[in-house]
């Protein structure tokens, strides 16, 4: 057993100890001195302990004084089951996707509180820097053309493998890497569905998805969902019964924006619901691996043995958007997929491929996940924390599994599209709720991203948002003027 893991199973039995009411709030834990002697291990792994205990948000330390145990965050009022529209719809909202992914961030570009963008500073991810340094200071003349258009070889051996983690038995054949999984996912929608079609989607839902079935024509039937155990099957069942759907799309694992993870029941249940109804289901599994529970979720791609559940994902957001390496598992419809990525973008850039290839074969992968999901638990805890000491009284707030994005649904007379409007004069935004519906509901709802280590910097920030949040809410006249 090596020694990083040896301190990551040291942690976890005293977060057991701290569960189970072993060690209470205020508790001294264990010196350093103690801890070696009782699980016999060195100094250093003692240390790495605590400090993946301060991480996960369950001790301090005090000078001079010991490690202690803190107290949980408080428990909040999770946001409540969506009602949309009872058809389909087309979808609107570009204007408000734009102002959130039209530009790069800069310095005279307002702070983007609700980006989907992951963590970029972890030191583990320093061995991949130095592998794509690698690869551009001495470029094999094979990188500097084309690559299969499958993608290339090793990348779509180490995702196989990867897919196991989620239940998933893949054979690199099964597997198109492409552009980002945004790709991925257009390829998917534009395989299964014509303009005019009817799509299935979970509500609220991801706005890039949205914005794919826009450009496509095709129509969006919103189902209800709730923010602990995700899309109503009940209610999916008689849109199904309705409507001429042609295609479910959902992320159902560390889902984005509301942060649910479907229990494994109900994935079963969805995978059979679509085999009753002969329909296929597009699955977003970008955030999967950044659950916080190990072994991760399984996918629902894990119960489907008919080929009909197209599995989406790549690394933008669990290494570095940048790279824009996605990939798609297209069950059955693989020969399609292959037309598809070559008739958008062909071959995808190859050096990307390699270095995340290498990256994975190495282990860097998994240890990069271990230590950013945890860092990712504590930061969601201290994020919950300030929007629930400074956002107006009767705001809810998600409580995702995994992942960096937090859903808040503010009180009813509070429009979020209006509160970016006075946001912009203090160069802050947030994502607000219109983005993620066809028909721009939730507009007292937002996203909040938590990936940014804790500063003082961006605590007030978030205070901020509150406070005018409550302001709009004790003031709400005063807003006739605003966009």
């Amino acid at each position: 057993m090596t020694a990083s893991t040896r301190y990551d199973d040291v942690a976890d039995l005293l977060a057991r100890r701290i569960a189970q009411g072993t060690y209470t709030v205020g508790d001294r834990l264990p010196s350093i001195r103690e801890l070696c002697r009782e699980q016999g291990i060195s100094v250093t792994t003692a240390q790495s302990a605590y400090a993946r205990l301060e991480e996960m948000g369950l001790a301090a330390a005090r000078p001079r004084s010991g490690h202690y145990v803190l107290p949980r965050p408080r428990p909040r009022d999770l946001p409540t089951v969506s009602r949309p529209a009872q058809r389909p719809l087309e979808v609107a909202q570009w204007d408000q996707v734009l102002a959130m992914v039209g530009s790069a961030p800069s310095a005279d570009q307002p702070r983007r509180l609700g980006a989907g963008t992951p963590a970029l500073d972890a030191a583990t991810l320093k061995p991949l820097g130095r592998l794509l340094s690698g690869l551009h200071r001495d470029p094999d003349p094979r990188d500097l053309g084309y690559d299969s258009l499958a993608g290339h070889p090793p990348l779509r051996q180490q995702v196989a493998r990867l897919a196991t983690s989620s239940g998933c038995l893949l054979h690199p054949d099964d597997v198109v890497i492409t552009t980002g999984c945004q790709e991925a996912l257009a390829i998917a929608l534009r395989m299964l569905a014509a303009p005019g079609d009817v799509v299935a989607v979970d509500s609220p839902s991801f706005y890039g998805a949205m914005q794919i079935l826009e450009a496509h024509g095709l129509k969006v039937m919103e189902i209800p969902t709730d923010p602990r155990r995700g899309i109503s099957l009940e209610a999916l069942e008689l849109a199904l019964d309705q409507w001429p759907i042609r295609a479910i799309q959902i992320t159902p694992t560390c889902n984005n924006p509301l942060g649910y993870t479907m229990p494994e029941s109900r994935k079963r249940e969805l995978v059979r619901l679509a085999r009753r109804y002969d329909v296929a289901i597009i699955e977003d599994d970008i955030y999967g691996d950044l659950a916080f529970e190990s072994p991760r979720p399984k996918a629902i791609k894990a119960f489907d043995d008919e080929g009909r559940v197209l599995l989406c994902s790549g690394v933008s957001k669990s290494l570095m958007p940048g790279l824009r390496v996605g990939w798609i598992a297209p069950g059955r419809y693989r020969d399609r997929a292959l037309h598809e990525k070559y008739v958008s973008t062909g071959a995808s850039a190859t050096q990307p491929q390699r270095a995340v290839a290498a990256f994975i074969e190495k282990g860097h992968y998994q240890r990069h996940l271990r230590e950013i999901a945890r860092r990712y638990q504590r930061q969601r805890d201290i994020m919950t924390d300030w929007v629930g000491e400074s956002f107006p009284d009767g705001t809810r707030i998600s409580q995702p599994r995994g992942g960096f994005l937090l859903w808040v649904e503010l009180p009813g007379p509070i429009d979020t599209p209006r509160l970016n409007g006075r946001l912009a004069t203090e160069r802050l935004h947030v994502a607000p709720g219109p983005m993620f519906s066809a028909s721009g509901k939730y507009r007292h709802c937002l996203r909040l991203n938590y990936a940014e280590r804790p500063t003082a910097s961006l605590e007030a920030a978030i205070r901020r948002v509150g406070e005018l949040a409550g302001e709009m809410l004790e003031y709400p006249d005063s807003e006739a003027t605003l966009p």
